[in-house]
Order: structure tokens, then sequence, then C-alpha cells
């Protein structure tokens, strides 16, 4: 079974080298990886150039934000299930996507997702914050939880059958693909009791006051668009429960 691992870029040459290891080491050696980048000026192409034996299929050119360069990457792949790794992530362990391929053997299994640990950006090894899907079901998007979308497998058929991410949003087309996918179309998914991935602290939806508020403003219209009743009383009311995630 052919597994597509994409990663989009933007001047991510402090990061990207990461990312590439991080999925060249696998152990699971049916991986399609691709890469869309989105004309970096910082070094970024420089070093994709210098890993292009280990990159399967990559482009540099402007985009409409994230959200345009991963629809470009789903259009390209062709394995049967598709991951999405961002440019300053990598996995937690090399035996990640074996195991994700394991689950996706029972063809009952629509899509797959883990958990995730932050971790400081200056010492990779310091936890800040565990992000655990555990706990998670379709009913929380109203109260703005989603599974970590970058532990996110999903069998590529539904990318066709269902729409690709909504590139009117800023911060969160990844919120409305899940709600789509996972509660309006109830694909059949599968919790993984693992760390799967590590981010560094300080992505675009969490670094400033204003991009939370934007977040958050994006999650209620996610829910309503998608038939959900939520509101910002709802949404905001999860900073009280994030706070255990830090213990």
């Amino acid at each position: 079974m052919k597994i597509s691992l994409i990663t989009v870029a933007f001047n991510s040459a402090a990061t990207i080298g990461d990312t590439i290891n991080s999925v060249r080491s696998q152990d699971y050696k049916d991986i399609e990886y691709i890469v869309v980048d989105g004309n970096s000026t910082d070094g970024t192409l420089d070093i994709i150039r210098q890993n292009e034996g280990r990159i399967d299929k990559w482009i540099s050119e402007p985009d409409r934000g994230i959200y345009d360069a991963m629809n470009k990457a789903l259009k390209m792949a062709t394995g049967e299930v598709v991951g999405i790794l961002n440019s300053d992530d990598f996995y937690a362990s090399h035996t990640i996507v074996s195991q994700v391929a394991n689950e996706f053997v029972d063809h009952s299994v629509d899509a797959v997702f883990g958990n995730l640990v932050f971790v400081d950006p200056k010492n990779l090894s310091k936890v800040l914050r565990t992000y655990s899907a555990s706990h998670w079901n379709p009913k929380k998007f109203a109260w703005g939880f989603m599974p970590p979308h970058p532990t996110f497998f999903v069998r590529r058929k539904y990318y066709d059958q269902l729409g690709l991410f909504k590139t009117d949003y800023q911060i969160a087309a990844d919120y409305e693909l899940l709600i789509r996918f996972l509660l309006v179309n109830r694909l059949k998914y599968k919790y993984i009791p693992l760390t799967m991935v590590t981010m560094r602290k300080g992505g675009v939806s969490s670094k400033n006051f204003m991009s939370n508020v934007v977040l958050n403003r994006e999650i209620v219209r996610a829910c309503r668009e998608n038939g959900i009743y939520s509101n910002a009383f709802m949404v905001y009311s999860k900073y009280f429960r994030k706070i255990f995630e830090l213990i």
C-alpha cells in the first residue's frame, strides 16, 4: 500500500531539513514524498534541491496560502493513503508510518490519527504540551476541539469525494475539513494511542493574540457552515481545559 506524505513550505530553511530526514528515516518503504514550496527566498529551495533524490515530487511557485499549497500537493498524490507533515514538524519515531499502515489493513478504517507533542524550538527534547486525542469524539468539534491534524491520515479517495481544503479560510481550513470528513460524512476513524508527531511551538494558529482570534472565529464559522451549533463562548471555553495538557 503506497502512502503519500505531503510537506508544504515557505521560508522554512531552518527546519525543513529535519522534516525531510524524518520522512526518509521511516522504516515503511512504500512512501511517495511530495514537497510544495511557496517560492521561498531564504534557502529552503537549496535544501530541497540538495534532497531531490529523497523527494518523489516537488514544485516551488507562488501560492494563495498554506491551504492552496496543500491542495496542489493533494492533486499530485497517488498513494492510497495520505498524511500531511508540516515543514517545522517531524515524526516522533522511525516506525510511525508503518504503524499507521498496519491500521489501514482493515479496509473498514477510513482515517487514523494519534497524539502530538509541542516542544521548545530551541530545545527539541523539552516537551511543552501534549496534544492528546484519546478522549476526542466528533461532538467536541462544537467546543473547539479536533484531532491533531499533523497526525491525521486518510484514504485519498475521500479528498476526491468530499473535497479539498477551503482556501478562503486563513487558519482553520483543516478544522473545517475534519468536520466535513469525520462528523458530517462519518468516516470511520481509528485512534492510535501513540505520540506520532513532534511540533515546534509557535505555529501560524498560535503565534499571537490576533491569530487566536481569527482561529476561533473560523472554528465557529466552520461549525455553522456544516450545520453544527457553536458560538464563541463554547469555543473559548476550551482554553480552561487545555490547562490540563500542560500538567
